[in-house]
């Protein structure tokens, strides 16, 4: 698949909620995943499909999403691209609700995506929101 084609790929799986099953078909089986900063219950870097896949099971078991929107791709020739995420989401936990917004870089090699690191975005920067 091209760059174009995996990253169209991607977001359509975003848009639609159904990013865990993009996993085996976009990403290599030694994936890296890294979020932009350290959450409690979840590490800053993960190795693998298995480790992305439970940190997808444990976003979905701390959170409810009231809304989400996807921006992009924003493609980078030959090998990267970069989505834009807003997320309305409420920590089950501490009842907690937030709006996040971040950009999510994926680094791509021999048609998988390798790399993906998420970058946050300041509460009131930029456009958008959920």
């Amino acid at each position: 698949m091209t760059l174009h084609q995996i990253a169209g790929a991607l977001v359509a799986h975003c848009r639609a909620g159904t990013e865990a099953e993009a996993l085996d078909s976009l990403y290599a089986p030694d994936a890296v995943s890294v979020e932009m900063a350290e959450i409690p219950g979840l590490a800053r870097k993960t190795r693998g499909l298995d480790g992305i896949r439970a940190k997808h099971a444990w976003w979905a078991a701390n959170f409810t999403v009231h809304a989400s929107a996807v921006e992009g791709p924003f493609l980078h020739q030959p090998d990267r691209f970069a989505v834009i995420f807003d997320v309305d989401a409420t920590h089950r936990e501490s009842g907690r609700r937030e709006a996040m917004r971040e950009v999510a870089l994926y680094t791509l090699r021999e048609g998988r995506i390798i790399r993906e690191e998420f970058f946050g975005i300041p509460p009131g920067a930029g456009s958008g929101g959920a």
